[in-house]
Order: structure tokens, then C-alpha cells, then sequence
């Protein structure tokens, strides 16, 4: 079944932001594109949870997303997260990435001021009516302390440039609740729930993951796609050791720059108030690394 966002579909990679004190690292960020380029990936991600745009100066957050367009010049999509819980900067941000050429744009739901229901409906139809690419509704509440209700994204999916949801509420329920009665185009949001949600619909995944091993996360979802359901769970086996320790072992992106350093793709420095991993906590992941073949 085609669903309204299929252009997305497959593997969609959160990249991180390479600072390297009070700047970024421009040069690292265009390895990471070509990276994934190389991989075959559909589409990148800056500027989301992983690229710490929380960090990010209104003017860096600009730059990074027009840098990111340039960098791929249409040989990879783009989708630029650029949600806020202020409805007019989440608007100004969104119209900036239309303008500088990202293909869709990544819409975290409001954090911090909790918005009701209707205000959540609010302030996703006024940045989709606002620009005319595709809008992402990124559903986590576990960052957001909030949930976007089921009811509420089957009225959104009534608006015409909103065509997508990036799942991470780990409910199987609500996925399901949302392609029973929609045409939106669901990806998962947590690696390790990636072939639970393919099973019920969904049509790929935002991954961090997908940083270091994207080939194995294509690999997963082609074996599905192509109706091999016992390749496809023993990839999910493989993978879930270290999907569980990248968005487990502390807070993202901490663990998944901490890898890259490990296996050479320094992506630079996190930005305060995120520290590095512990001494403790980097032996569980260089083992986990180890263990998963990449040492």
C-alpha cells in the first residue's frame, strides 16, 4: 500500500552537529553526507534530537541546514528538523528550510509548555499551511513530556503537506492507531522498534544507528520489504545489542558521537550541557562495538 510520504521511505539518518569549540566543523558535516551518500541512505537529517539543536544559535541552526542542502546538491534527500516549542520560530525556521532547498522539514511536537491537544493541531497546521514541502510531525514525548495524540495526528494528516510521522512513543497501539485510519507515511523513531513497526505499516526509519552502519539498516528493511521475514529478524537480533546501547548506555547523541570517535569518524565535540561518556561507560560500548564486528 503507497502511503502519502513515500519518497521517504527506507533510511532516513539523524546526523549529529560536528562542533569543535564554539564553531562546527563544516568539513566533518559534508563527510557525514557523503557518507551516507555512499551508503545508499534516502534521505539525511540535520539540525534534529541528535544534531543537539537545542544548542544550536538561530543563526548556526540556518547554516547548518543550508550547508547540509548544499553538501548532497539532490543526490540524497534532505529533511531539516525544524521544530521549537515557539509556534513563530518553529514557522520561521520551517520557511528558512524551504527557501535554502531541503526537501521536507522535521516538526518536533512543542516541548517544555505543554500544549493542549487542539493546540498541538494548531501549531503543526500553521507551519504546514506556511510552506509548501513536506512536514515530518515528530512525535516523542519522552523528550517532549507530551504525546500527540492518535485523534489529533488523523486530524493532521487531513492537511496536505503534512504527509509524514516520525514515531518514537514506543507504543505499538498508537502506531497502529494512526495507519489504520491514515495515508501518512510512518517512521519509526527508535532504531530497536524499526521491525516491530515495518510488521504493522510503518515505511522506514530516522535513525542514529544508521551514523555508523547504515548498509545493515537497508539491509533490514530490504529483507522485509522483500517478504524474507527470517533474514529480516535475524538482522533485528544483530542490530539490537547496539541500538540499545547508542540511544541506552546516556542521553543522544552522547553515546553515537562517542562510536564515531571510536571507529574513526570523529564527529566532534558535544556542546555543554551533555558531557562525554564515562570511562565505565565507553568500555561497555567499545566492547559492544567489538562484539558487533566493527573492532
Amino acid at each position: 500500500m503507497s502511503t502519502r510520504g513515500e519518497a521517504f521511505s527506507g533510511l532516513s539518518v539523524a546526523l549529529t552537529t560536528p562542533f569543535n569549540g564554539d564553531s562546527i566543523d563544516y568539513d566533518r558535516l559534508a563527510e557525514q553526507v557523503e557518507f551516507q551518500i555512499a551508503a545508499g541512505t534516502t534521505c539525511v537529517v540535520p539540525t534534529g534530537t541528535t544534531g543537539e539543536s537545542p544548542t544550536l544559535s538561530h543563526d548556526e541552526h540556518e547554516k547548518v541546514i543550508s550547508a547540509v542542502v548544499q553538501i548532497a546538491q539532490g543526490r540524497i534527500k534532505v529533511m531539516a528538523g525544524t521544530g521549537s516549542n515557539n509556534t513563530e520560530e518553529a514557522l520561521r525556521l520551517t520557511r528558512w528550510a524551504a527557501r535554502a532547498g531541503a526537501d521536507a522539514a522535521l516538526v518536533v511536537a512543542p516541548y517544555y509548555n505543554k500544549p493542549t491537544q487542539e493546540g498541538m493541531y494548531t501549531h503543526f497546521k500553521m507551519i504546514a499551511e506556511a510552506v509548501d514541502i513536506p512536514i515530518c510531525v515528530y512525535n516523542i514525548p519522552g523528550r517532549t513530556s507530551k504525546n500527540i495524540e492518535p485523534e489529533t495526528l488523523i486530524r493532521l494528516a487531513d492537511i496536505p503537506q503534512i504527509t509524514m510521522v516520525k514515531e518514537a512513543t514506543g507504543q505499538m497501539d498508537q502506531a497502529s492507531a494512526v495507519l489504520a485510519e491514515t495515508d501518512l507515511t510512518l517512521l519509526s523513531g527508535d532504531d530497536s522498534m524499526t521491525l516491530p513497526l515495518l510488521s504493522v505499516g510503518a515505511r522506514g526509519v530516522v535513525s542514529v544507528v544508521g551514523n555508523i552502519i547504515p548498509q545493515d539498516m537497508i539491509a533490514l528493511m530490504t529483507a522485509y520489504e522483500n517478504g524474507d521475514q527470517k533474514q529480516a529478524i535475524a538482522f533485528h537480533h544483530r542490530l539490537f545489542p547496539l541500538c540499545s546501547k547508542l540511544l541506552g548506555l546516556s542521553t543522544n547523541p552522547i553515546p553515537i558521537k562517542a562510536a564515531m570517535a571510536i571507529l574513526g569518524r570523529d564527529s566532534g565535540e558535544l556542546r555543554m550541557p551533555l558531557l562525554p561518556l564515562t570511562a565505565d561507560e565507553t568500555a561497555v560500548l567499545r566492547q559492544t562495538l567489538k562484539s558487533y564486528g566493527l573492532l
